[in-house]
């Protein structure tokens, strides 16, 4: 599908509000220059069906959100996504209210979270106090442990989603027909709330949030309907892309951290950090993935009275 026009006005306005303020010191850029960063940000992260489906008025704010949620996401700091609570709370409506922009509400929905538990690091662990004549520090990422302490208390609140009674045992038995540890079905909480129409702006589809080329590359059609939408095919998919990935980490912890940020990123980083643990290289992760993957093993403790660290490899 070919990118839609975008208006000069709008990347004008959104990237004038979009980079967070430690980038917008870094950066020195002309006026052409910073629209183009925003327009090449938003069509390499953002599906352009949000800026079709949303009225003029509302794209604004929702686009000003969508980006940064992606920017940070993908960034090192996880008490960075704390910030995005209130336009999390402007947007969600909008997306809500358009039919056509729905799927993208229960992207964002099943990440609330996120920025609840950022909001919990931020107050715990708040950055180093300032050296004079230097510029601020950060705070510091949490812990694998701390992050899973905190996880834990957080799912143990959350209701289980309303569609899982029906689509779990079902979809149970697709992963063990490919060999994959049942309780894996339920990364369909952490990825979509098991919403099958959930949609991500970076083009994310399905269940388990399938990317285009990985969804093709495991043998399913965009067109003429998505069959990412098939509750049944978006897990089989899911089911064999995990079992794919398992042999060349030997851990779930890193094969799921691979699954969310890509298996190459994940490689790169254990080898320069010179590390064969998913603990030795969380810190450094995104943030989104950083709090991806002790996400899922708090959900299988809560759901299925199991964690990460018991499952078994795939069995074929």
């Amino acid at each position: 599908m070919p990118k839609p026009a975008m208006n000069r006005r709008l990347f004008l306005a959104l990237t004038a509000v979009v980079p967070t303020a430690a980038w917008a010191r870094q950066q020195v850029m002309s006026l052409d220059e910073l629209i183009g960063a925003g327009e090449q940000l938003l069509r390499d992260n953002l599906d352009p069906q949000v800026f079709q489906a949303l009225p003029a008025v509302d794209r604004e704010r929702v686009t000003q959100f969508l980006s940064q949620f992606q920017r940070d996401l993908q960034g090192n700091y996880i008490v960075n996504l704390a910030d995005l609570k209130p336009l999390a709370a402007s947007a969600l409506p909008l997306l809500r209210a358009n039919p056509a922009t729905q799927p993208y509400a229960g992207w964002l929905e099943t990440r609330l979270d996120y920025l609840d538990v950022a909001e919990q690091f931020r107050v715990a662990l708040p950055p180093p106090k300032p050296t004079p004549g230097q510029p601020p520090k950060p705070a510091p990422n949490p812990t694998p442990a701390q992050q899973q302490q905190v996880w834990d208390k957080q799912v143990a609140r959350e209701p289980q989603p309303a569609e899982a009674p029906t689509l779990v045992p079902r979809l149970k038995k697709i992963f063990q027909q490919q060999g994959v540890p049942a309780a894996l079905v339920w990364v369909a909480e952490v990825e979509s709330s098991f919403k099958s129409s959930a949609r991500s702006p970076a083009g994310a589809v399905g269940l388990y949030q399938l990317m285009p080329k990985t969804a093709q590359g495991l043998g399913l059609k965009l067109s003429p309907r998505d069959e990412r939408l098939d509750p049944d095919k978006n897990a089989n998919a899911a089911a064999r892309y995990l079992r794919s990935l398992y042999p060349r980490f030997k851990d779930w912890r890193l094969t799921l951290a691979a699954y969310n940020w890509g298996q190459g990123n994940v490689r790169r980083l254990l080898e320069k950090r010179r590390a064969t643990t998913f603990d030795a290289i969380a810190v450094h992760l995104p943030a989104e993935t950083q709090m991806y993957v002790p996400k899922i093993d708090a959900v299988l403790k809560r759901r299925e009275r199991t964690s990460l660290a018991r499952l078994s490899g795939p069995s074929r």
